[in-house]
């Protein structure tokens, strides 16, 4: 079986094209949001961050990165979640993607590598199944969804910031992965930074969250993966993250950070939403016995395994 496993050839590109045009972002705070999986919880407390940001005086600009439909299972939510986003610069994660035009064979479109549980993949597959369903019944959404680009490199400081979904060879690739970076990814990291141009890379899609810093080219470059911003990321923590970006350290305190040339603060910003209210939406959506019950449940509700020191990888040697 490949469904899940594998991924269209739509999900490719080239790491040279990727900044090719950035766009300037005339806000002072960048939110990336990933991972959002139909909270609409966490989408309120990610909207009310940013209100505090504004009291404070500092503008702020939502950028959702993908897979913020999963979860919402429902007429009701699947609107309420894609008509909140698309208000908000977003691009297309593996779900959305599959959702708008779903592409033969693909599954749920996640590309899991061999070390994801063959039951993990499958229930990913159905929950797919049933939002294509329902999307299905939305084409209004689903041609929105459809015009979303792949990626999209902003300018913010005099820095270019490359907001992905997966890494920079595909929607869906696992390259910015928190096991990746666990196995030694310095080659790769290399090569993409050196390709793109990127001072920042900022993914999501695999669930865990990372914060790289290194320097390619005599450049200091930084990667930051959220994970989850509607889920729990570390141990005994049911908060989602979201990556925050400005010239300005938060005023709050973040989970982990660390600062990029030119003054640029990169941190991972926690997502204190409802979990008591979503659990009761998702446990009316997704019963027990169900593919989402079964995979996701008991994060949402004590989060993952990892610690915030887990999450910094070091700064490695020039390239």
């Amino acid at each position: 079986m490949t469904e899940g496993r594998s991924c269209p050839l739509a999900y490719r590109y080239q790491p040279a094209s990727l900044c090719a045009d950035p766009v300037p972002v005339a806000e002072d705070v960048i939110y990336v949001i990933g991972g959002l999986y139909g909270n609409p919880f966490a989408l309120d407390e990610i909207e009310k961050m940013a209100l505090a940001e504004e009291r404070h005086g500092r503008s702020v600009k939502l950028v959702f990165n993908g897979d913020f439909n999963w979860f919402n299972a429902s007429n009701e939510l699947f609107r309420d979640i894609n008509n909140r986003v698309l208000k908000h610069t977003a691009i297309l994660g593996n779900v959305d993607f599959e959702l708008a035009a779903p592409s033969a064979g693909a599954g749920c479109g996640c590309a899991y590598p061999e070390f994801v549980d063959q039951g993990v993949v499958e229930r990913s597959n159905q929950i797919m199944s049933r939002l294509q369903n329902l999307a299905a019944t939305h084409p209004d959404i689903q041609q929105r969804l459809a015009v979303l680009p792949r990626y999209q490199c902003l300018m913010l400081g005099g820095l270019k910031v490359l907001v992905l979904h997966g890494d920079p060879e595909s929607l869906a690739g696992w390259g910015l992965a928190y096991e990746s970076f666990a196995a030694g990814n310095q080659g790769c990291l290399d090569s993409w930074f050196r390709e793109s141009g990127a001072d920042v890379m900022v993914s999501t899609h695999t669930c865990l969250p990372v914060l790289w810093s290194g320097v390619v080219q005599g450049r200091p470059c930084a990667v930051a993966n959220n994970g989850s911003s509607g889920m729990g990321n570390l141990s005994g923590d049911v908060r989602g993250l979201i990556t925050r970006i400005s010239r300005t350290a938060p005023a709050v305190e973040s989970i982990a950070g660390l600062a990029v040339g030119g003054g640029l603060h990169v941190d991972l910003m926690p997502v204190n939403y409802n979990v008591s209210a979503w659990m009761e939406q998702f446990d009316r959506l997704w019963p027990q016995g169900s593919p989402a019950e079964k995979s996701y449940r008991k994060r949402i509700v004590e989060g993952a395994s990892l610690s915030p020191g887990d999450l910094v990888f070091p700064l490695l040697s020039e390239a």
